[in-house]
């Protein structure tokens, strides 16, 4: 994925926080749902079609103390699985 590109939540989707920091997504379009974890939650936070992949992983990598060496990856990872199934899309800018 191109690491520029700025991904924004589909307004289909239903986000739903639970207690203990994880989340559920349900696509009202695809009837699929998915589970977040801690890390997940904050990636669709940052999800506003302002920041790029690499802007919500420098973010990710910022919350975290301890974060691995592969935030990069593995947040672009989860943007591609997201985008796949129908939970985010990316903003389109057109130049004229």
């Amino acid at each position: 994925m191109e690491r520029s590109r700025k991904p924004i939540a589909n307004p289909a989707v239903i986000f739903q926080e639970q207690f203990d920091h994880w989340a559920v997504l349900v696509n009202l379009d695809t009837a699929g749902a998915v589970a977040l974890n801690p890390t997940g939650v904050l990636v669709w936070k940052l999800l506003d079609g302002q920041r790029s992949v690499a802007d919500i992983a420098a973010a990710v990598e910022g919350h975290f103390k301890n974060a691995p060496d592969t935030v990069a990856h593995d947040v672009s990872a989860l943007l591609d699985t997201l985008a796949e199934e129908g939970f985010i899309g990316y903003e389109v800018i057109r130049e004229m």
